[in-house]
C-alpha cells in the first residue's frame, strides 16, 4: 500500500492483488509495558484526521438529491442528524461521541493492567472492488461507511467468539472493541482492535508450556481468519456480484451431478469392456479392498496403484471426450469461469499452484476413479474372464433390441431442487454446436459382473443424493432463520 496524500483516492484497475487482505497481529501486554506503549494510545492512530474522513459517509444506493433532503419531513442533512464525532466506532455505535472514546480507553487500560493481549485485525479492499458492489463512488469519492461498519461488527463476533479455544470474554461486558476506516492509501483499510477486559484464568485460554507458560494465547488459526475474510466479503458483496457467483457454482454442481449419475450407463458398455478390464487386471491384488486413488495424482508414476490410477485417467478421459463431452466441456468452462472471479478476489496465484477448476476437476475424476475401484473389489477374477463372450451375446440382443424401437434408458432419481436444476441455456452458451449423447444409444451390458458394478454404483449414489439433499434442506433452514434475525435486527436499529 501506498500513502496518496488524499483522502479517498483509491487505485483503481488493480489485477495481482487481492480484493480483500485480512493480516492479523497481536501484542503481549508485557511487551507494550517493556517499550512504554499504552493500548489506549491506539484511540489516537485510529482517530487520526489524516486518516479519516467521516463527511463522505453516503450509501451509493440510496443517494437522495440535496433538493429532495430538504422536502421530506424529518430527514435532515448529515450535519445536524448525527451527533457522534468520532469516525471510531463498535459493537453498539457506528460513530463514538466524546463519552464513548473515554470509556474505551479506560477499558484498554484494564485489558492491559491484567496482561490481556490486544488483537489487531486490518481489512485492505482494493477500490475497484468497492466499486463494483456499489461501496464507493470515485468521481465524488463518496463511501458507504456504514454498510463496511456493519460488515465488521458482524466479523468481530466471529473472531471474539470463535477465534480461540474459548469466547474470548467471559461475559459480554468482558471484550473491549473498536474498529475505524481509514483513507488516506491507494486501498481503503479497515482496522480492528479487540481484548480481554479482566484476567485470564481458564487454562484452555492459556499457555500451557514454552517460552511463553502462562501468557494468554495470542495466535488466530489461520482458518479462522480466512473464514472471517469470506464473511466479510459476502455480506459486502452486492446482490447481482452474489447471484453470478451461484449461478456459476449451481452450473458446475449440475454438471457434476449428471457426470457422476450418468457414469455408470456410459462406462459399462461394449465399447470401454476392454480398458475396464486392463484396470481389473493392473489392480494390485494384495490391496483388493484398499483399492483408493488416495492423495496422489491419478497420473502420478509411482506406487501399487499408478498403472491402475493411469489406465483409469485415460479411460475417464475418453469418457469426456464422446459419451459425456458436453457435461464435461459445461462444467470445465464454468469452473474455469470462477478461476477468473478467484484471481479477482485473491490476487495472482504462486508459481505451481493449482486453480479452483483444477481442484475440482481432480476431485470429481478421483470420485469416480474410486467408485468403480470400490466395486470392482466386489467381484472375482473369473467373472470377468468370459466379459468378451458377454459381450457377442449383449451385442444381437441389443440390435434385436433397437429393431423394435425399444430403448433401454436407466434413470436414478434426484431431489425435486436438482430436478429444477436446468443445464440446457449453460450447454448452449459453452457449444452450440455439441449434440447430447443419449445414453439409449450404447450398448449397456447386463450380464454376471457389471451387472452387480452397475448396481452397486446406483446404490451409491442413491445414498450421497440422500445424504446431500438432507444436507440442503438443513442449510436451507439455517439461511431462513438467520434472515429472520437480521430483519428483526434491522428492525430494531430502525428503532
Amino acid at each position: 500500500m501506498a500513502k496518496t496524500g488524499e483522502i479517498a483516492a483509491f487505485a483503481l484497475g488493480e489485477k495481482k492483488t487481492a480484493m480483500v487482505n485480512l493480516p492479523a497481529q497481536f501484542v503481549t501486554s508485557s511487551t507494550a509495558n517493556m517499550k512504554g506503549q499504552k493500548y489506549s494510545d491506539l484511540v489516537d492512530y485510529a482517530n487520526n484526521s489524516e486518516k479519516t474522513n467521516d463527511l463522505n459517509n453516503e450509501s451509493m444506493n440510496d443517494l437522495i438529491d440535496l433538493k429532495e433532503q430538504f422536502s421530506k419531513p424529518g430527514y435532515a442533512n448529515r450535519n445536524s442528524a448525527v451527533t457522534e464525532t468520532h469516525p471510531i466506532f463498535g459493537g453498539g455505535k457506528l460513530n463514538y461521541n466524546n463519552h464513548d472514546i473515554s470509556v474505551l480507553r479506560k477499558d484498554l487500560d484494564e485489558a492491559q493492567k491484567n496482561g490481556n493481549n490486544i488483537h489487531e485485525l486490518a481489512f485492505s479492499i482494493r477500490g475497484d472492488w468497492l466499486v463494483k458492489n456499489n461501496l464507493y463512488d470515485p468521481e465524488t469519492r463518496m463511501i458507504d461507511q456504514n454498510t463496511l461498519k456493519h460488515a465488521e461488527q458482524e466479523v468481530a463476533k466471529t473472531l471474539i467468539h470463535k477465534g480461540f479455544n474459548l469466547p474470548l470474554g467471559e461475559d459480554e461486558n468482558d471484550v473491549v472493541w473498536f474498529g475505524v476506516i481509514h483513507q488516506d492509501t491507494d486501498h481503503l483499510n479497515m482496522h480492528l482492535w479487540f481484548a480481554k477486559k479482566r484476567q485470564e484464568t481458564r487454562p484452555e485460554m492459556i499457555k500451557q508450556e514454552g517460552k511463553y507458560k502462562g501468557q494468554p494465547i495470542g495466535v488466530i488459526p489461520l482458518e479462522l481468519i480466512e473464514q472471517a475474510k469470506r464473511q466479510f466479503r459476502k455480506q459486502l458483496m452486492s446482490s447481482q456480484e452474489l447471484r453470478r457467483h451461484q449461478e456459476i457454482l449451481k452450473g458446475i454442481g449440475g454438471f457434476k451431478k449428471e457426470i457422476v449419475e450418468t457414469a455408470t450407463d456410459n462406462l459399462l458398455n461394449d465399447r470401454h469392456a476392454k480398458a475396464i478390464k486392463q484396470i481389473y487386471n493392473a489392480l494390485p491384488q494384495d490391496m483388493r479392498g484398499r483399492w483408493q486413488v488416495g492423495n496422489a495424482h491419478l497420473t502420478a508414476g509411482k506406487g501399487k496403484m499408478s498403472k491402475a490410477n493411469q489406465l483409469t485417467n485415460q479411460l475417464l478421459d475418453d469418457l469426456f471426450d464422446k459419451e459425456l463431452k458436453p457435461e464435461y466441456e459445461g462444467f470445465k468452462s464454468l469452473a474455469q469461469e470462477y478461476d477468473a472471479i478467484n484471481i479477482e478476489d485473491q490476487g495472482v496465484m504462486y508459481k505451481g499452484q493449482l486453480k479452483w477448476s483444477e481442484n475440482k476437476e481432480e476431485e470429481l475424476r478421483k470420485r469416480l476413479a474410486n467408485q468403480l475401484y470400490k466395486h470392482l473389489a466386489q467381484i472375482e477374477d473369473t467373472s470377468l474372464n468370459d466379459i468378451d463372450q458377454q459381450m457377442s451375446e449383449l451385442l444381437s440382443n441389443v440390435k434385436k433390441r433397437d429393431k423394435g424401437g425399444i430403448t433401454d434408458k436407466t434413470k436414478i432419481a434426484s431431489s425435486p431442487e436438482e430436478k429444477k436444476l436446468d443445464s440446457k441455456p449453460l450447454l448452449d452458451n459453452v457449444n452450440p454446436n455439441i449434440t447430447k449423447k443419449h445414453i439409449g444409444d450404447q450398448m449397456p451390458l447386463r450380464g454376471g459382473s457389471f451387472n452387480k458394478i452397475s448396481r452397486l454404483w446406483r446404490q451409491d449414489i442413491r445414498a450421497e443424493t440422500n445424504a446431500e439433499r438432507r444436507f440442503l434442506t438443513h442449510q436451507k433452514k439455517v439461511e431462513q432463520e438467520r434472515a429472520q434475525e437480521d430483519y428483526e435486527s434491522q428492525i430494531l436499529r430502525g428503532m
